[in-house]
């Protein structure tokens, strides 16, 4: 992000805080969303994601309100929607209310103690609502900022991403996995992030020079609760199955690529087909990881389409939109792989790509997905971001 364009957002952050509530506020956060670059579903099968964290973000302004009473508001200046809660009144979340992202978190620090005051909070985002970049996340991860200093806490990092999952997975209702939430904290700069969700260990990998990320916004929007719900259970039936034949086996992480086929007899089709993907998406990081570490980005882009035939055959989160839009990106200059990312069911497709043609490939892009579908896309060239940070 430029820093003009940074320094206008922090503006209109404070001034729509000062709008809206007529004081300004005592602390300030940001939270970047993500792009999951390989590792699809993988996180809640304890197995291995390599993503990014980029530079859009969502800032949270945040203030006591009268300690008096119970009440908070909060106002989305992208809209100037506006939510009004109880501290008291906290156990019905509406279906579909970005508010539950807020209300979630304060469930969970509730539950461990922490009395959350009553507060004022101003919200200002960049990262595409339903889109596969994690705008909840981002939302979660800087209001959870936010949320640590008015109660003068200190919660790890690790702390952090654990309460926001827990946020989607019991209040929202998403059985959601942790790589949004590590994605958003521990981004690099010029880097990838390498996440083991068995160890928990966070490492980087540096973006090979040259390369950019074109980010092409299906504009399918998801709600992911059921598809993902369902997938995640599909994934539990194989694991359920593997387990009698392999004893030791307790997530798909555990299972060898040769040892779920020498199953495939032994599981029913669906849950088998899900278990392809994943096992076939940690065995892609590790073979995409080593092909980084050695410069090879061919071999990485080549993986980035294998990702993408898995995830339109096997476990079937892909779409149309995005199965032509990666076509179409096949034959474009300066291609060098290209999938969809995130939970998928619409959202969005990632395309690596060389840095100096990424202008003229998302114009043609735009141009060629239109000309074929008649509808109109929305792309961006994505940077490597550093992750959630406090700006007060």
């Amino acid at each position: 992000m430029q820093q003009s364009t940074y320094h206008s957002q922090l503006a209109q952050l404070r001034d729509g805080f000062v709008a809206s509530f007529g004081t300004v506020p005592a602390h300030v956060t940001r939270a970047p969303g993500r792009l999951e670059i390989l590792g699809n579903h993988t996180d809640y099968n304890e197995g291995t994601v390599l993503s990014v964290a980029v530079d859009r973000a969502m800032f949270v302004a945040i203030a006591p309100a009268d300690p008096a009473g119970r009440n908070c508001q909060v106002v989305d200046l992208r809209d100037n929607s506006r939510r009004d809660f109880s501290l008291a009144d906290l156990s019905h979340p509406r279906k579909g209310d970005w508010a539950n992202y807020i209300k979630g978190l304060i469930v969970e620090l509730q539950q461990r103690g922490i009395a959350v005051p009553p507060f004022s909070a101003a919200l200002l985002g960049e990262v595409p609502l339903s889109a596969g970049m994690s705008s909840s996340a981002a939302l979660e991860m800087a209001m959870l900022l936010a949320l640590n200093r008015l109660c003068g806490i200190e919660l790890s990092w690790l702390e952090c991403a654990k309460i926001g999952q827990a946020c989607e997975n019991n209040y929202v209702g998403a059985r959601t996995g942790l790589l949004d939430q590590f994605s958003s904290l521990r981004g690099k700069r010029g880097c990838l992030i390498y996440s083991d969700f068995r160890s928990y260990e966070v490492s980087t990998v540096p973006i090979p020079a040259g390369t950019a990320f074109v980010v092409a916004n299906s504009m399918v929007k998801h709600n992911l609760s059921q598809e993902y719900n369902e997938r995640r259970q599909s994934c539990e039936e194989a694991v359920a199955a593997l387990a009698k034949i392999y004893p030791g086996v307790s997530a798909l992480r555990d299972v060898s690529w040769e040892q779920l086929l020498a199953a495939r007899q032994q599981l029913a089709p669906l849950p088998f087909r899900r278990a392809l993907h994943v096992v076939g998406e940690i065995t892609r990081v590790e073979k995409g990881r080593m092909a980084l570490q050695q410069g090879d980005v061919e071999q990485f882009g080549q993986l980035l389409l294998e990702s993408q035939q898995s995830s339109e055959e096997n476990f079937e989160n892909s779409c149309p939109e995005i199965d032509a839009l990666v076509a179409i990106g096949r034959g474009l200059p300066g291609h060098l792989g290209a999938r969809i990312s995130g939970g998928g069911f619409g959202g969005i497709c990632v395309h690596l790509v060389r840095a100096e043609q990424a202008g003229e490939y998302l114009t043609a892009l735009q141009k060629i997905y239109q000309e074929q579908s008649g509808r109109k896309i929305s792309a961006m060239v994505c940077q490597a971001s550093d992750g959630a940070s406090y700006l007060d």
